[in-house]
């Protein structure tokens, strides 16, 4: 509804002393999420990051091989690095030392120029400012020259002038900051997310080596590759039964760009090819992953032709048979990145492209030369791939025939909603009948949809697409959802805002759940990665104390009402434990886990592809003993496990 508003009402007059202008870094502070995303773990991720990436841009400049990040118990971070150190000298734009300067001014640093640095990530110059400003306190330490200097600030202002404290017989810069509780709420880092990123890290700069501790619960790591990217496509393989025993590597400097490439071929069926600028993880791709998957594709062509196994009326290898089974690191060091977008999601630069494809085709080109055997290997992989995508198309279309709005009607299982606006619809996909049958009484109808499934579905982590498309379960997904998949998955075409998880609270229900899991992320990343896709929350527990009920959704939270109600009075109290969602009538499984105003639903999130990429492959791969060893670390965390 349009409010109309009379004359008499309308705002005042619109002048020029109604425009702010936010002084120094009181814009980051206004508006965090501008430069860091978000104010949750991520952005508090985020500035731990913007100061270890400086410290990595030492390591791309020739200047560093070592850093120390550690997490003291008060939640202070310091990042050290034995770099030439922050200059602090009197910066002359500014007549400033030149450590205050990068510390305080947005877009201030040595990375704009042509001789500070060559190759750098973070955000260039914004970064460590950034920092500053978003923390209650930080102390930036310099060790140059012979003397050790020191400059503190507070909320990114500085408390006194950069002064020396003593001599020094080292070098580098040691930033030690508290991030501000009144911007974060709360400083709860992972140990394991950023030990993922530091790791990256060291893999994708050959000889640094990182080392990390959290002082809170003293756990520490160290990370040093001396192969890089080599050592870092054998990790991602090491679950899996690679085709060729070395992964093949590729590394040339063209014009002022490091071009630097590995992959392996293994005998599974899903594509592992992550693609890094200046060591950000460029998750939505861009022109060096356009100029690789263009060059793998030529090049096998080329010389399955010239070995004859592919015939002259034999239709090439598309882009899809060539990246079944694939594990590839693409990492590309660059003088002046163009990313699209604050977080860097995409690599925008178009000579890169060009670069990229040249030096894989003429390195793979010469690698297939020098080994026959194995180029062989590889080719059949992909014949074998070009088959069975042929078999996996022919699937795909009966798909699309059968989830055709405009031929035949949705899957007969589907209890469909009566609004026609995706945002305001959400799927329910429910596992099995009985409890299907309850979330159809249960459910609104206006805009909740139901799709009981039968069983476990097909484990897509082993088995091809043509496989996975003969399955009557997986295809009435693809059916309902509606958006198709393979090379026409069309996300627009998404029929539910929400498409939500909901299984039993007990051992086959978490399986069926994983599944599901897996074959969204696999397929249909999109879903995940734009926020579509939800897990349900149904409680464990009914817990009634004469006319008080409470519905629990763990066993924390059953103890502690049962231990509440014990400390008021002595009564009897009832426990019922909901194994399954059939198990609960319509109108409790609506109150308790489909009524909007009153469930909880989490939302599936990857913050990170690579980790994914080994934590689907572990679970749902071929290998048992990084299963078994995965399972016996982490039962002790595990909640909600029935058995």
């Amino acid at each position: 509804m349009v409010n109309q508003l009379t004359r008499a009402e309308a705002p005042s007059e619109y002048t020029a002393a109604d425009i702010q202008v936010l002084e120094g870094l009181e814009a980051v502070r206004r508006r965090p999420g501008m430069y860091i995303g978000s104010t949750d773990q991520r952005g508090l991720h985020h500035l731990v990051c913007e100061v270890v990436d400086n410290s990595v841009d030492e390591a791309l400049a020739g200047r560093c091989d070592t850093i120390h990040v550690t997490i003291y118990a008060d939640g202070r971070v310091s990042v050290a690095d034995n770099g030439q150190g922050i200059p602090v000298d009197i910066h002359p734009g500014t007549g400033k030392p030149a450590l205050e300067v990068v510390m305080t001014v947005l877009h201030a640093g040595g990375k704009f120029g042509g001789g500070g640095y060559k190759v750098s990530g973070g955000l260039h110059g914004v970064g460590v400012s950034v920092v500053n400003a978003l923390s209650s306190h930080l102390a930036a330490e310099v060790h140059q020259g012979g003397r050790a200097y020191i400059q503190e600030y507070q909320q990114g202002i500085p408390i006194g002038p950069v002064h020396p404290i003593g001599e020094a017989r080292d070098h580098g810069t040691t930033v030690t900051f508290l991030p501000d509780l009144t911007v974060f709420g709360e400083l709860n880092y992972s140990f394991d997310t950023l030990a993922q990123r530091f790791r990256e890290m060291a893999y994708l700069t050959k000889g640094l080596k990182i080392t990390f501790v959290d002082e809170r619960d003293d756990r520490e790591i160290a990370f040093y590759f001396d192969g890089g990217i080599v050592s870092f496509v054998r990790h991602l393989n090491q679950n899996r039964t690679a085709i060729h025993p070395h992964p093949i590597a590729i590394e040339r400097h063209i014009n002022s760009t490091l071009v630097e490439v590995a992959l392996q071929y293994n005998d599974g069926f899903a594509e592992s090819v992550f693609a890094f600028a200046n060591n950000i993880n460029t998750v939505d791709g861009g022109t060096h992953l356009t100029g690789f998957r263009s060059a793998l594709t030529r090049a096998l062509n080329d010389w399955a032709r010239k070995a004859g196994m592919l015939k002259d009326s034999d239709p090439n290898l598309t882009g899809d048979d060539v990246r079944e089974g694939l594990t590839a690191i693409i990492s590309v060091k660059l003088s002046e990145p163009q990313f699209e977008g604050q977080t860097k999601g995409k690599l925008g630069n178009a000579e890169i492209r060009v670069q990229v494809e040249s030096v894989v085709n003429d390195g793979l080109s010469r690698h297939l030369e020098e080994n026959p055997q194995e180029a062989r290997r590889i080719i059949e992989k992909c014949l074998t791939a070009a088959r069975a995508r042929e078999a996996a198309r022919k699937a795909r279309d009966l798909v699309i025939r059968k989830s055709s709005l405009d031929g035949m009607t949705l899957p007969g299982k589907l209890a469909d909603c009566s609004d026609r606006e995706p945002e305001r619809c959400e799927l329910y996909i429910v596992e099995g009948d009985s409890a299907g049958g309850s979330a159809k009484q249960a459910r609104d109808r206006r805009f909740q949809a139901i799709l009981p499934i039968r069983g476990k579905i097909l484990n897509v982590e082993r088995a091809r697409a043509d496989k996975m498309l003969s399955n009557e379960e997986i295809r009435t997904v693809i059916t309902a959802l509606g958006t198709s998949i393979g090379d026409r998955f069309d996300l627009a075409k998404l029929r539910y805002g929400r498409v939500i998880l909901m299984a039993d609270a007990d051992v086959d229900g978490s399986h069926i759940r994983t599944l599901l899991l897996t074959f969204f992320f696999r397929h249909m990343e999109p879903i995940v990665s734009e926020g579509h896709l939800y897990i349900a929350q149904p409680p464990l527990y009914r817990v009634t104390a004469g006319r008080e009920t409470r519905w629990c959704y763990s066993d924390r939270e059953k103890d502690e009402f049962v231990a509440e109600i014990e400390r008021k009075r002595a009564r009897d109290v009832d426990i019922q434990r909901y194994k399954g969602l059939g198990e609960m009538n319509p109108q409790q499984l609506w109150e308790t886990t489909m009524d909007p105003d009153s469930r909880t639903v989490l939302q599936v999130e990857v913050d990170d592809a690579v980790t994914a990429d080994e934590v689907f492959d572990m679970l749902m791969g071929d290998s048992v003993p990084p299963r078994k060893r995965f399972i016996q670390t982490h039962a002790r965390s595990v909640r909600n496990l029935d058995v």
